[in-house]
């Protein structure tokens, strides 16, 4: 049961990273239903901006928590700029055009940014540094839950429900989620679209820097292309969960999170029961898009998505 218990959290600390990176998905998608394929990129361009700041940061004396922070919040603020800057460029311009302009758009703004951190840094895997300490308080049960791993599960849970307390209470919470249902409607109330739009963009990509950043201490290297597949993972959240839906978005990365440990759980049970089955945990991503697969074949809107309904 250790075992089974200790692949449960795992997949829960891979499901919240996932989590923080489908929100970006899930919130620009159901604001000007796009699908932004460069969001991957943002998540790996916060983790290497939290590597600068650790850098020029590892001599300062700080403690590394600190340290830790205050590359979080380095890289929120530059990623938000990104993002940003991204909307401006890549997506304004489109946003009357056909719906496969943008999203040709989003795929050559995800292999600029790629090839962008390549040229600025290299294509080798970079070491990151531990900024999180071991807690004395966790030794009796670190062979379950390290300190990096308790770290990402605080870390994301407030951020997750900050996020939707902010969507839910404040004002220009409800100007996403008026702009989200009906964009003219929302401009004649008085609600300054582009301005709400730029906020998605911006709050979708500092939840993804914090993803990055975090993930980047926890597994401490990182390089120019973990946001290829950490953006499809996230993706596939986000329609697990159901694209457009916040809490969608929160338990599809959970969700796939678990489900990506289930070769090796399949296996130790198996083994358990005296059949000698092995299943390599390399088709964990196999098993994640057909979780996708099943689920959009027996409910296409996702776990928590609504139905679209079009009015004749």
């Amino acid at each position: 049961m250790e075992f089974y218990l200790e692949m449960l959290i795992a997949g829960l600390i891979r499901g919240a990273i996932y989590s923080l990176i489908a929100l970006g998905y899930t919130m620009v998608y159901g604001i000007i239903e796009l699908i932004n394929f460069a969001h991957g990129e943002i998540y790996m361009i916060g983790a290497f901006t939290g590597l600068v700041v650790a850098g020029l940061l590892g001599a300062s004396g700080l403690p590394t928590l600190g340290i830790l922070v205050i590359a979080l919040v380095a890289g929120m603020v530059f990623c938000a700029g990104y993002g940003v800057t991204m909307e401006k460029v890549a997506y304004k311009p489109l946003r009357k055009a056909s719906r496969l302009s943008p999203l040709i758009s989003a795929i050559g703004m995800s292999i600029f940014l790629q090839n962008y951190v390549l040229l600025a840094q290299t294509s080798d895997f970079v070491p990151f540094p531990r900024l999180i300490p071991e807690f004395k308080f966790l030794e009796p049960i670190s062979h379950l839950l390290g300190s990096s791993d308790l770290v990402i599960l605080v870390v994301s849970s407030l951020v997750m429900v900050g996020l939707t307390l902010f969507i839910r209470l404040t004002r220009l919470g409800k100007a996403m989620r008026a702009t989200a249902q009906n964009q003219k409607m929302a401009m004649l109330l008085g609600i300054d679209v582009n301005q709400v739009i730029s906020l998605t963009f911006m709050i979708g990509s500092a939840l993804a820097a914090i993803g990055g950043v975090l993930i980047a201490s926890h597994s401490g290297q990182i390089n120019f292309y973990i946001g290829f597949l950490a953006g499809l993972k996230a993706f596939t959240a986000a329609v697990l969960g159901g694209i457009g839906s916040i809490p969608g978005a929160m338990l599809g990365g959970l969700v796939l999170g678990v489900a990506e440990n289930l070769p090796i759980i399949l296996s130790a049970f198996f083994a358990d029961i005296g059949l000698n089955i092995d299943i390599p945990n390399d088709y964990k991503d196999a098993v994640a898009f057909c979780l996708l697969i099943l689920i959009l074949i027996f409910r296409p809107s996702g776990l928590l998505g609504r139905p679209a309904i079009k009015k004749v």
